[in-house]
């Protein structure tokens, strides 16, 4: 079930992904990263498609990632390689643009940013990518400290240097804008996805929270022996951590139940542990 809930995660990401790409990205020449981005400056230089461009590099740099990351990797990676080159050709068949949508530059760059940072967060979140410099900025990122986002900025830099030479500075410019949003925006995405809420619940009577977390909530909590400043009585604290929807649950919980407890909740969206992300 968690294998095919991951392959449709990617299908849609890819789907997502390929929408801004060739409606949005394609069209005015932008070139903020990715294998896309080289694509649109290659195509304006050799005879040779964006799409076919994107093909061709994402299966050399797919075979660097086999030997880095393994098969896992390589299968998730493969497949979304493989979905985002049939998408880009099906749409470049149905949908043949020869201009952008509109005259509004800022407008489609908006949505060529958001729509591809999208699609590269959930993919990146799931262990996958859509290939091409995504793995070489996950290379970057298991060697060294930087977010997947500041990975992706050093190596597609290298687009918006091209851009300069190929386009004008016009475009550069809008690529430069857009990589530097992109990055921070896929970082930003990632840690949504993941965000949880820490629980610290103060009360004297941990045993209805706990089985509630327990056996309704399918989570674990660890209690500690407290004492009240003021009242000098003595008290039991509750620390939990939750995804989102089951805080909400949990917070109902208490209220119903244990309307006496002080409840602190903050947000975290790096858990390390069982039941949630392994060192």
């Amino acid at each position: 079930m968690k294998t095919l809930k991951n392959y449709l995660l990617i299908t849609l990401s890819i789907f997502i992904m390929a929408i801004g790409v060739y409606f949005f990205k394609f069209p005015n020449n932008f070139s903020f990263g990715g294998v896309t981005g080289f694509a649109v400056i290659v195509a304006k230089v050799l005879p040779i498609s964006a799409s076919d461009f994107s093909s061709l590099a994402n299966i050399i740099l797919l075979i660097l990632g086999v030997f880095v990351f393994g098969k896992t990797f390589a299968i998730k990676t493969s497949y979304a390689t493989l979905i985002l080159s049939v998408f880009l050709t099906i749409f470049e068949y149905i949908f043949p643009l020869e201009t952008p949508l509109t005259d509004e530059p800022m407008l489609e760059l908006m949505f060529a940013i958001a729509l591809p940072a999208l699609g590269s967060a959930i993919l990146f979140n799931i262990g996958a990518s859509s290939g091409g410099t995504d793995v070489l900025a996950m290379i970057l990122k298991k060697y060294t400290n930087a977010n997947i986002g500041s990975a992706l900025f050093f190596t597609d830099l290298i687009a918006i240097v091209l851009t300069c030479f190929i386009f004008d500075i016009k475009t550069a410019l809008y690529s430069f804008v857009g990589l530097t949003i992109k990055s921070f925006l896929i970082d930003g995405i990632i840690e949504n996805i993941n965000l949880c809420k820490a629980f610290n619940i103060i009360c004297e009577k941990p045993e209805p929270i706990c089985n509630y977390i327990v056996h309704e909530l399918n989570r674990s909590a660890t209690i500690c022996k407290a004492t009240g400043a003021y009242t000098n009585r003595d008290k039991f604290e509750i620390i939990t951590v939750l995804k989102r929807h089951q805080a909400m649950q949990l917070r109902q919980f208490i209220h119903d139940n244990s309307p006496d407890a002080f409840i602190i909740i903050s947000n975290s969206s790096e858990i390390i542990g069982k039941g949630f992300f392994t060192i």
